[in-house]
């Protein structure tokens, strides 16, 4: 996919609301196992803890998928792939839906994590139909669009669940899936991909891009380590709040992510500042945010009305901390060139889908054997060793500061677009 083109601002604008729907569409099916585990454990008969590997299957599957398909957005036409991996995506939520036990239902959750990877292939083509001006607050859009099925997948299918059966989810998942496939079959133009390498050298760029070029490998540290908090806080508030402390149905955290859909406003905003400020100063601010949402969180242990108020602002600010952040990270390896754009993001996706996979075992872990507190320690932990790193390469002058010479990427002009000069980004 080639970069904007001025001659069509308006098709580029309507292009972006439709990927950032389908954002929505694709991103809720790895989230709503989260609320619905403990339906599943009574359901098939197991004890919480085990139905949450659920959860991880799915997240290890959409590690594995934006490692092994996302590379083919540079290399096959966007419109045919996007449309058969919805349609993948469909068949194996109906799949898992018809489950009889765990292991069936792991083996499921593994396929549509694995093709649900629409989101990873919408954010470098929505980058290349907007100037690179506006790249921030486009990735914003569509990481609304991401966060509005984050949170409403978990609502619904928390609220479905209690009434129809931990199956239910699944199914009207299914249908969303296929109902999207066929409008973008109907409505993305035709365009043609940036790259004619082979497979195997699509799967191997993503790691060489890794090795040489350090702006790539600290973005991927910064969302990794926040995104696998999130995880575990997403993984445990469920066990808590059905637990004894509460004693709620899974109804309830279905509510407690809705509540949350106020991020959905500020990832905008967020992109916005990225375009202003450069991506350093807004990963700094979130790291801070995501922190401080760990202290807050602490206190949702202690039950009853202060308790849930505690659950409330932490998770609001532990999403928006995140969100935010992934918007910087993506700016900033957005900039680095525009045809291997897919493959930069498969690198990235890669890392924080990895991250958010050891977050929710992390997660579950920490919550048998600590409790909720166990949970709010590894938020803490994760954020400060991002946080670490961070001051460390400001204060350094590191080597994130200049590309590899071994492995130099092509740009679109004489300098890195999307930041601003005194940014770490925009050495060459």
């Amino acid at each position: 996919m080639t970069d904007h083109d001025p001659r069509q601002p308006t098709a580029g604008h309507r292009l972006t609301w439709l990927l950032a729907l389908t954002c929505g569409v694709a991103v809720g099916n790895v989230y709503f196992p989260q609320a619905i585990s403990p339906l599943v454990a009574s359901g098939l008969g197991v004890s919480p803890g085990t139905a949450a590997s659920v959860v991880t299957a799915t997240q290890f599957g959409y590690a594995a998928g934006i490692f092994l398909l996302v590379p083919l957005g540079d290399r096959l036409p966007p419109r045919r792939l996007l449309v058969t991996l919805l349609a993948l995506t469909g068949l194996g939520l109906l799949a898992a839906s018809l489950a009889p036990a765990l292991l069936p239902l792991a083996a499921a959750s593994v396929l549509v994590g694995v093709t649900t990877v629409v989101a990873p292939l919408a954010g470098p083509l929505a980058a290349g139909l907007v100037p690179a001006e506006r790249r921030g607050v486009t990735s914003g859009m569509l990481l609304s669009g991401s966060i509005a099925g984050m949170l409403l997948s978990r609502t619904f299918g928390a609220a479905l669940g209690d009434w129809l059966g931990w199956r239910a989810p699944y199914v009207l998942s299914a249908a969303l899936s296929l109902t999207a496939a066929a409008l973008l079959a109907r409505t993305l133009p035709a365009l043609a991909p940036p790259s004619a390498q082979r497979y195997p050298a699509l799967l191997a760029e993503p790691l060489r891009l890794l090795r040489t070029q350090p702006p790539l490998r600290r973005s991927c540290l910064y969302q990794a380590a926040v995104f696998a908090g999130f995880s575990a806080v997403w993984t445990g508030v469920a066990l808590l709040l059905t637990g004894p402390v509460y004693g709620m149905s899974a109804r309830a955290a279905g509510l407690l992510a809705l509540v949350n859909a106020a991020t959905m406003l500020c990832t905008p905003v967020a992109g916005r500042w990225v375009d202003r400020r450069g991506p350093d100063t807004v990963n700094r601010v979130c790291f801070l945010v995501v922190g401080a949402s760990a202290l807050v969180l602490a206190f949702g242990g202690l039950g009853g009305v202060s308790g849930l108020v505690a659950l409330v602002a932490g998770t609001l600010l532990l999403d928006v901390g995140m969100q935010s952040g992934m918007v910087a990270n993506q700016v900033r390896i957005y900039a680095l060139a525009a045809d291997v754009r897919s493959r930069l993001n498969t690198a990235y996706m890669t890392c924080a889908y990895l991250g958010g996979t050891a977050g929710s075992w992390l997660g579950a872990r920490a919550y048998a054997r600590f409790g909720w507190s166990g949970v709010c320690a590894v938020v803490g932990a994760l954020t400060a060793v991002a946080l670490l790193r961070h001051l460390t390469a400001r204060g350094l002058h590191s080597d994130d500061q200049v590309r590899s010479k071994r492995g130099p990427l092509p740009v679109m002009s004489g300098r890195v677009t999307g930041c601003r000069p005194s940014t770490d980004d925009c050495s060459t």
